[in-house]
């Protein structure tokens, strides 16, 4: 009887995907496709076929329809993040969760609801999504994505009319409300500015200019400690997003097809999660893979001839402007001599329990008025001096469509047509490979158009620190000659063309973990590029060397295979140990009568420390035994060392790869670090030898969770950030790393060989049966075999049919 079930389920299925039998649109009104405010309306549908882990395979007829079902399915499994996001971007999270509380700073760096909201509130009271929207393609967005977007506002919507929401985080809340398509397109624009823009949003929200006769009592800023700033700044941007990928070509594989791992570092929880799916419009469209909360479209992902991955690159996404002011008026600047007006915003927002809040902004040429690029590069504006920020992105509504290009890619040439035409991708890199066997690797990012030239002629005395340093360009906005310039191949004034973006076609591997376009492969490096895409010649972080290290070896063996590729995801080599451990045990083991002495004077006996950091295996395995005490010393020993003195042998441009080496344990500060460290571990009940994985783990629905992985500071693969809560047990919670992986590659067959994984789960609702269960695969180890042909889809023991429609 349950056979014969099936085989009429599988039947029906198959006949339904393969004539496409759904009802058509309705068509979209002028108003929806320019963004308007309207929830969709029309008998859109889609069949959404769910197998092993709640992964949804998703049929429609068109794009809108697709929108839909993939709106519904994210809703079904994300609906409360959702909704928070949507909160944000129509700037009311003051008026429901009160001015002073946090965001997630999943779609900015806002410290406060309530800069948040006047900045999020200012760009929808401006139109400035709207506007953006009824740009011709493709500056503007394509018919398809516009029925991807309507479609997914109705998607989202008819699920909230036909459904109870269980996730206690947003049960019965009245900020979860049916959505418009320009509230999907304002989150789309949220993500394409959070480099930039969005990283500055409570400066834009609260710079006012000085009083009426006040003094210029601020300093203004050293140019050295703006410099040091500026590159702090822009390193920790990417402490919550950063990612490892690979490609491998024909020539290093075992059937001289391509290979690609992704390792995206993104965030465990908010609205910068990926939700896994596939989509498929036939004759049209078949692509599997990961996309952004909110998102219609798949950003990280595979089809049947491509597969690709992002990382987040080093270029900078913004730049600034110093302002020389009109004498007579703080709000009016001078360029050519000439006074142009600021232009003031005046924004409102409600407060729960309070009265609105009404602030105003001030807007110039070049983008907004900003007193500080971060706590510690304070740009005060005073009577003579302003500084406005110029992001490109704030005119970018094309990554969605670059990602559908990629969706339809044939191979990594049709990659690199889609990045030319649409030039949508505002902080990433992107690496690819093909069944073809070939590779790429790109840093196709929108970027101010600084070159090095420009950023001579017309830096201030601190943009002549900053822009070297740190890529950031500060420019003399008092001149009409220092504007941005265009390039031919441009689609937007100001910003760079594909002839100019750093590329690497055809090696054979081409890698990237964060560093510069420099060292995608060692043996050819990539020069010519402007600083403020990244720098050249200069020292890579242990997880960009060791990464090197592993893909080298592994593309100079040769006969690769997707097995390959999970060996190296889950390796979980420690290179700070292979470079420091030895030495560090050695030098423990020195120490008169196994003691070392604390900052504050301490004697401790750290006898037991050496034999364990002698005979640990040097990984992170989540049983690896002392991999926590390593840790713990290496995080305390780095910030106690300054980073000269860490090593004996220095950075050598001619070595990059091995150098710096040899540790310094001679440096003041390391008796101290291994002191306090076993303090530290002793004082929270922690063995020395414990498991990794007895105290980094996480807790789901009372169970927990060991988990594997090490933070940034080690070099690891495999990355996980953490937050030390020693009365907790240690690492209770994971706050960013490993996300959406995957393992792709090709062996002659119709089908990609695919093997994934979504580390955190399909759904952050804890009544999901989906809440955990592939975080406890990425804590065992283990993969999804992915069911990407109709045979595999249709053969899977878990496969439950869902018919869903407006």
């Amino acid at each position: 009887m349950r056979t014969r079930l099936r085989q009429l389920v599988v039947s029906a299925v198959a006949l339904f995907t393969a004539s496409a039998v759904l009802p058509s649109a309705t068509a979209a009104t002028d108003g929806e496709r320019a963004g308007g405010q309207r929830t969709s309306h029309g008998g859109l549908s889609a069949v959404i076929r769910y197998t092993e882990y709640g992964v949804p395979h998703i049929v429609a007829k068109d794009y809108a329809n697709l929108g839909f079902g993939t709106g519904w399915a994210q809703a079904a499994d994300q609906v409360c993040v959702l909704a928070d996001g949507f909160v944000t971007v129509r700037g009311e999270r003051s008026r429901h969760f009160g001015p002073d509380a946090a965001p997630d700073f999943s779609l900015s760096s806002a410290s406060r609801n309530l800069t948040s909201d006047l900045y999020f509130r200012g760009v929808r009271d401006a139109d400035t999504v709207r506007r953006l929207l009824e740009q011709p393609e493709p500056l503007g967005p394509s018919r398809a994505v516009e029925e991807l977007m309507r479609g997914w506002a109705a998607g989202y919507n008819a699920w909230l009319r036909k459904n109870r929401i269980s996730d206690p985080a947003c049960k019965g809340a009245a900020w979860v409300r049916p959505v418009s398509t320009l509230d999907v397109f304002s989150r789309a624009y949220a993500l394409a500015v959070l480099g930039g823009e969005g990283r500055l949003v409570d400066t834009i929200a609260t710079a006012q200019p000085p009083a009426a006769g006040a003094p210029d009592t601020a300093a203004a800023p050293d140019p050295k400690s703006a410099a040091r700033a500026a590159s702090e700044l822009f390193d920790a941007a990417n402490a919550d997003m950063g990612s490892n990928a690979v490609a491998f070509g024909g020539g290093t594989t075992a059937g001289g097809r391509g290979l690609l791992l992704g390792n995206p570092h993104y965030p465990w929880a908010g609205g910068r999660r990926f939700w896994q799916a596939q989509q498929t419009i036939p004759g049209e469209l078949n692509v599997s893979g990961g996309a952004l909360l909110g998102s219609p479209v798949t950003q990280i992902g595979f089809n049947e001839k491509v597969a690709w991955s992002h990382t987040v690159a080093t270029g900078v996404p913004m730049n600034v402007h110093q302002l020389t002011l009109d004498p007579a008026d703080p709000t009016a600047y001078l360029v050519d001599g000439r006074p142009e007006r600021m232009t003031k915003r005046t924004v409102t927002v409600g407060v729960k329990d309070g009265s609105p809040v009404t602030r105003t902004q001030w807007w110039t040429r070049y983008g907004p008025v900003v007193t500080s690029l971060g706590a510690d590069l304070p740009l005060p504006w005073t009577t003579g001096t302003a500084y406005a920020v110029h992001d490109p992105n704030a005119a970018n509504m094309r990554f969605t469509d670059t990602s559908l290009g990629f969706a339809k890619a044939r191979g990594t040439s049709d990659i690199l047509k889609a990045l030319a035409r649409h030039q949508g991708l505002p902080w990433v890199n992107t690496v690819a490979a093909d069944s073809a066997g070939h590779t790429l690797f790109t840093q196709s990012q929108t970027l101010p158009r600084i070159t090095d030239d420009l950023a001579a002629r017309c830096s201030t005395p601190l943009g002549r620190a900053t822009y070297p340093s740190a890529g950031v360009a500060i420019l003399d906005g008092s001149r009409a000659d220092c504007a941005l310039g265009s390039d031919t191949d441009a689609v937007q004034p100001g910003i760079f063309g594909p002839a100019r973006m750093p590329t690497l076609k055809d090696a054979p591997y081409a890698e990237n973990s964060n560093d510069s376009a420099w060292l995608a492969n060692a043996d050819r490096p990539l020069t010519g590029y402007e600083r403020v895409f990244g720098n050249v010649g200069t020292q890579r972080s242990l997880r960009t060397r060791g990464a090197i290290e592993d893909v080298a070896a592994m593309a100079d063996k040769g006969g690769l295979t997707v097995r390959d590729l999970q060996r190296q995801q889950f390796a979980n080599r420690v290179p700070a140990a292979d470079l420091a451990a030895d030495d560090v045990a050695r030098a423990c083991a020195a120490l008169p009568g196994g003691t070392a002495t604390a900052g504050d004077g301490e004697e401790v006996d750290v006898s037991e420390a050496c034999r364990v950091l002698q005979t640990w295996d040097r990984t992170v395995d989540s049983d690896s035994r002392g991999a926590l005490l390593f840790d713990r010393f290496w995080r305390r020993l780095n910030a106690m060392v300054p980073r000269p003195q860490l090593w004996k042998v220095p950075f050598s441009a001619a070595d990059p790869v091995n150098t710096p080496n040899t540790l310094n344990t001679d440096a003041p500060g390391f008796g101290a670090a291994l002191a306090e460290t076993v303090t530290e571990l002793r004082a929270v009940g922690a063995r020395l030898d414990a498991k990794l994985g007895d105290h980094q783990f996480v807790v789901r629905n009372g169970l927990r969770i060991p988990v594997s992985g090490g933070t940034e500071s080690l070099g690891v693969w495999n990355k996980i950030e953490s937050a030390w809560r020693g009365t907790e047990g240690g690492y209770p919670e994971v706050s960013s790393g490993s996300s959406h992986i995957q393992a792709v590659g090709w062996d002659g067959g119709r089908c990609p060989v695919a093997r994934t994984l979504l580390t955190y789960s399909q759904s952050s609702n804890p009544n999901s049966p989906h809440h955990l269960d592939q975080t406890r695969l990425f804590s065992a180890e283990k993969w999804v075999t992915s069911r990407f042909c109709e045979k595999d889809i249709l053969s899977s023991p878990k496969l439950k049919v869902v018919r869903v429609s407006q």
